[in-house]
C-alpha cells in the first residue's frame, strides 16, 4: 500500500514555522512571502483535517495536533538531509565548525589533532568569525559561541565559563617596578579600555568605575590579538585564562592577581536540534565534551 504523504512543500513550511513559532521567521528562512507560508500551512491543515496553529495577535502557537506532528517533521527532514549529504560524499566525511578566532587559535587548534586521530574519516573545516551563523542557510555543522547558552532551536552544551582577569608581559610589569596592587595597572596602557570586563573587574578590585575614563576607546576585536599585543609589551589585556595557559606557563604572560571576574557567560558548543544525531556532529560532541573534561585541558 502506498504511503499517504503530505505535500513536501507544505510540510517543509510547517516544520520551519513550528521551529520558529513564527510565520514571518519561517518565510525569511525559506525565502518565501508570509502569505505563501500561510497558504501552505492552510493547505496542510486541510489535508490533516485539524488546525496545526493557534493564530494570535503577532504570534502563533502549535495546537495539540501540531505539537505531535512537529518533532516528527523535524526528524524526518534531518534524516533526509543527512542521507542526501552522505550520498553526495558529505555529512559523515566533513565537519564545518564555526568559531570565534580566539577559541580556534588558542584551544581548538591545540586539541583538534586528537579528534582527527580518533576520526580519520572526518575532515574538519574551521570558519572563524565573530558573527552568529544561520544554520538553516549556511553550510555549518556546529558552532562555538559565547553567551548565556540561550539560542532558540539549538542544543547548547557549556564548555567552560568565560572568566576574565588582567594579564601582561613580565617586562612591562618590571617597567614600573612590578604590579603589586590593582591600582598599579592604571600606570600602564590598557588594551581595549572600553571592554565591559575592565569596568567589572576594577569594581571587584574596589577601584572607581570611571578609572579608565578618558582613555582612547581602541579595540582589537579578539582576545587572541590583545594577548599578542600584551606579550609584545604593548599594554595590559583582560583575558580568559583558559585560552592562555601555555603563555602563562611559559612566562610570556603573567597574571598579577588571583581576582577573577565571572559574569555568568560561557563558551558553548551549539548545533540544530534536528541534527543532534548526525554522525559527524555526534562524534565531535562526544569528543569535545570529553576533551574539555580531561584534567589540564582548561586552566
Amino acid at each position: 500500500m502506498a504511503l499517504q504523504l503530505p505535500p513536501l512543500t507544505a510540510i517543509r513550511v510547517f516544520e520551519a514555522a513550528a521551529r520558529h513559532a513564527s510565520f514571518t521567521k519561517a518565510a525569511a528562512e525559506l525565502g518565501m512571502t508570509q502569505a505563501a507560508v500561510s497558504y501552505q500551512i492552510k493547505l496542510l491543515e486541510e489535508r490533516v483535517g485539524a488546525p496545526l496553529f493557534l493564530r494570535r495577535p503577532r504570534q502563533v502557537a502549535l495546537t495539540e495536533v501540531g505539537r505531535r506532528l512537529a518533532p516528527a517533521a523535524s526528524e524526518a527532514f534531518a534524516i533526509l538531509g543527512e542521507a542526501y549529504a552522505a550520498a553526495r560524499g558529505g555529512s559523515a566525511g566533513t565537519l564545518c565548525v564555526s568559531t570565534v578566532l580566539t577559541f580556534a587559535s588558542n584551544w581548538l587548534a591545540r586539541h583538534i589533532g586528537s579528534f582527527q586521530m580518533r576520526h580519520p574519516g572526518i575532515a574538519v573545516r574551521l570558519d572563524t568569525s565573530s558573527r552568529m551563523v544561520d544554520f538553516a542557510r549556511e553550510d555549518v555543522d556546529v558552532g562555538i559561541r559565547s553567551g548565556d547558552g540561550t539560542w532558540p532551536g539549538l542544543v547548547a552544551h557549556r564548555l567552560f565559563r568565560a572568566q576574565y582577569t588582567p594579564m601582561l608581559s613580565p617586562k612591562l610589569a618590571e617597567s614600573i617596578g612590578g604590579v603589586k596592587e590593582p591600582a598599579d595597572l592604571l600606570k600602564l596602557n590598557i588594551l581595549d579600555p572600553g571592554d565591559i570586563w575592565w569596568k567589572r573587574w576594577f569594581a571587584l578590585a574596589g577601584l572607581p568605575a570611571d578609572s579608565l575614563a578618558g582613555r582612547p576607546d581602541t579595540s582589537m576585536g579578539s582576545q587572541a590579538y590583545e594577548a599578542s599585543a600584551a606579550m609584545a609589551g604593548q599594554g595590559v589585556a583582560i583575558l580568559t585564562r583558559a585560552f592562555f595557559t601555555s603563555e602563562l606557563a611559559e612566562g610570556r604572560l603573567i597574571q598579577p592577581f588571583d581576582l577573577i571576574g565571572d559574569d555568568g557567560q560561557g563558551y558553548w558548543l551549539v548545533y540544530p536540534e534536528a541534527r543532534r544525531n548526525a554522525p559527524n556532529i555526534r562524534a565531535f560532541r562526544d569528543w569535545i565534551l570529553a576533551e574539555i573534561a580531561r584534567p589540564g585541558s582548561i586552566g
